[in-house]
């Protein structure tokens, strides 16, 4: 199930606003152009900001997630006519042969149950065309992003067109194992009301991650850093072999 950042309309109606710096994308954005993919399938679309981009870069895309709310924030969008918006898991395809696959931010993290893992990468799989790319990040869990996770670094009032100051700040709640567990809480001024969502992430090591790569068929090419996030993410470009 999606989180309640992602399902509640009066988020996800606020969603980009609070999340203005999409720069993270240009280096998928470059690699789709390197790698000549004109079909592509996001996972985890969210509000579609990396398939609106893709679409305008004339690919043809889907954009795959189980948040309806989103979804629809994506579908308002201009330009959205272009991409093939779906509101479901990966696993809830229509057969499909794309040059890539992307998984951007949080995504692959946030599939969290092994079992979901698993079936997003056959799902990821299924859906390439032989010789077709998966693209993901993750965080390296060494650098303990989660420390930098709680209300004095977070803390931030967003004045939103429309909708008026928005307070925001994030704190970790619970830490088992790999899984961390963490609170958004987000007060509108406007009426007083406040809102909050959990998530749980996996971080996973990158042995693990390139074992279960190989478990779904793929065939690790590259793991780099993000270049705006450097020792803090891992970035794992797979293919599906021709045979």
């Amino acid at each position: 199930m999606a989180d309640e950042i992602f399902t509640h309309p009066r988020l996800a109606a606020i969603y980009d606003a609070l999340e203005p710096d999409r720069s993270d994308l240009d280096a998928y954005l470059d690699l789709a152009r390197r790698l000549g993919a004109r079909k592509v399938l996001d996972i985890g679309c969210g509000t579609g900001v990396f398939a609106l981009l893709l679409a305008a870069d004339g690919a043809e895309v889907v954009g795959v997630d189980p948040a309806a709310a989103l979804i629809e924030v994506a579908r308002a969008k201009p330009g959205s006519d272009r991409v093939e918006w779906i509101c479901g898991d990966a696993t809830a395809l229509p057969p499909l042969q794309v040059d890539l696959a992307t998984m951007t931010a949080n995504v692959a993290q946030a599939i969290a149950a092994p079992a979901a893992w698993r079936s997003t990468l056959s799902a990821a799989h299924r859906a390439l065309r032989p010789g077709g790319h998966l693209v993901f990040e993750t965080r390296v869990p060494a650098a303990r992003a989660w420390e930098r996770w709680n209300r004095a670094d977070s803390y931030a009032v967003t004045a939103l067109a429309g909708v008026g100051a928005v307070e925001s700040w994030v704190e970790v709640i619970d830490i088992d194992g790999p899984l961390v567990t963490f609170r958004w809480t987000y007060g509108f001024a406007v009426d007083g009301a406040v809102l909050t969502s959990d998530s749980t992430l996996r971080f996973r090591e990158r042995d693990e991650v390139e074992a279960d790569l190989a478990a779904s068929g793929f065939a690790v090419q590259e793991v780099r850093d993000a270049p705006d996030r450097p020792g803090r993410e891992f970035i794992f470009l797979a293919r599906r072999p021709e045979q």
